[in-house]
């Protein structure tokens, strides 16, 4: 009798574990107009340009911690079999990011503010999670639904291609603004949960995310150390409540993962040295010195396959060998994914009878949705660059020097299949002083034909 009462508990058991899984919500990526191997060649692509713009540590400790951590999450089913690479960052604010296909970054101010490992494995697991779900991917398609099927499908994207340089041609990078990094209320609550089933099946208890996250919000305002997370990733409401009712149907664990090193790790971050300085810094105010990188007045020239033109001697062309859509501009005035002082060169296509006026106007348009600040301080005018027939347009937006702002000139030019545009960009201040010099790059400029 003892023995069918075991049995039958067990099968009751069984029986109640499948109706909880059963009401346990399927939680999938969404629309994508991108493949899983372009997300992965984007992520490296983009990876690759951090890595030389941000104070990666090189330290085989704090690596090897990370990695520990990291591998554990990733192995789960949850995280859809990702190339993931973990790289500690020198930065003091409490943040993480994901790239599409898998790179994570974690700041050192993250794991300076966790209280246990399991609050640092949260917070990777929920980046982690975002990949998994192609969150940056899906948000990318759905903003750029009209001009990104052409595109991926086109022969831009051949085998040695920059798919990062491609979609730079539409305004979809890293910046401050990207849609890449940037996730809606339903993705943050989506990657909480998937990260909790990750978390849990790695041996992590999942309410310690969600209990991280909360002390996050509590603390906004605070100091921009705690605000740096929450402003790209909004608080979808109520946590741990929405966690605490996910892990009602995950299986019992006893969540042992938890070294118990993260004090340690702590203390040697403490001790790393400070990130070397931007070059050009000010050691007076902490704030760069926009002079530093003042074109010089001496020009190089630049030929692509239908382009050539002039560019100061001192300033770098950044974009693929032989293309007509590059980024001229000094190291010393590229911080992050912002640019101080820079030449943008590219050409954009447009539909057809579209006349000059009306493919300004529509790039325009598509620049201000990028750049939220930008605004139109002199109307688009008629102007010849050459023999060729164009406009020019002023705009004004915030500039990454702190505390100024930054002229954007936008010059148009009519060409066969699209339009030739150019955006010299220059903080307010210094403008006088360059405005000839853009003008001798804008009248160096040749086509093929």
């Amino acid at each position: 009798m003892r023995y069918r009462v075991r049995i039958f508990a067990a099968i009751l058991l069984l029986v109640l574990a499948s109706s909880a899984l059963a009401q346990q919500r399927a939680i999938k990526p969404g629309f994508n107009l991108f493949s899983k191997e372009q997300d992965i060649q984007m992520g490296r692509e983009y990876a690759a340009q951090i890595e030389r713009q941000m104070p990666v540590v090189r330290n085989a400790e704090l690596d090897a911690y990370l990695q520990r951590i990291g591998r554990k999450l990733a192995s789960q089913p949850e995280a859809g079999n990702y190339p993931y690479t973990f790289k500690l960052v020198r930065d003091k604010n409490i943040n993480a990011f994901a790239l599409p296909g898998g790179p994570t970054f974690v700041h050192t101010g993250l794991i300076a503010a966790a209280e246990t490992e399991a609050q640092l494995a949260g917070v990777m697991a929920h980046e982690i999670a975002h990949v998994a779900l192609r969150h940056g991917t899906n948000q990318a398609s759905k903003a750029q639904l009209i001009q990104l099927p052409a595109m991926l499908a086109g022969s831009l994207l051949g085998d040695s291609g920059s798919l990062a340089g491609t979609l730079a041609q539409i305004g979809i990078g890293l910046g401050a603004n990207s849609v890449l990094l940037k996730y809606s209320r339903n993705a943050e609550r989506d990657a909480d949960l998937l990260g909790a089933r990750m978390m849990s099946r790695a041996g992590y208890n999942p309410i310690e995310m969600a209990r991280f996250f909360e002390k996050l919000q509590a603390e906004t305002g605070k100091g921009n150390a705690f605000t740096s997370f929450l402003s790209d990733h909004p608080n979808p409401g109520d946590r741990v409540k929405a966690v605490q009712e996910e892990i009602r149907y995950l299986p019992r664990n006893k969540y042992t993962a938890d070294t118990g090193e993260l004090p340690r790790i702590q203390k040697s971050i403490q001790g790393l040295p400070e990130p070397p300085k931007p070059r050009g810094q000010s050691r007076n105010t902490g704030n760069p010195d926009p002079a530093a990188s003042r074109p010089s007045g001496r020009f190089k020239q630049f030929q692509g396959r239908e382009v050539a033109f002039q560019y100061p001697d001192n300033w770098e062309v950044h974009g693929e060998p032989g293309s007509d859509q590059v980024t001229v501009a000094p190291v010393s005035a590229v911080f992050g994914q912002q640019l101080g002082y820079a030449l943008i060169v590219s050409f954009s296509e447009m539909p057809r009878n579209t006349d000059l006026r009306a493919g300004t106007e529509q790039l325009l348009k598509q620049l201000q949705k990028e750049n939220p600040s930008m605004k139109v301080t002199q109307t688009a005018r008629r102007t010849e660059v050459n023999k060729y027939q164009g406009m020019v347009t002023r705009l004004e937006s915030d500039s990454p020097y702190t505390g100024a702002r930054e002229v954007d000139l936008v010059v148009t030019l009519d060409r066969p299949g699209g339009l030739f545009f150019l955006v010299f960009i220059a903080p307010d201040k210094e403008y006088p002083a360059v405005q000839r010099t853009f003008e001798q790059i804008l009248q160096s400029v040749r086509f093929a034909n």
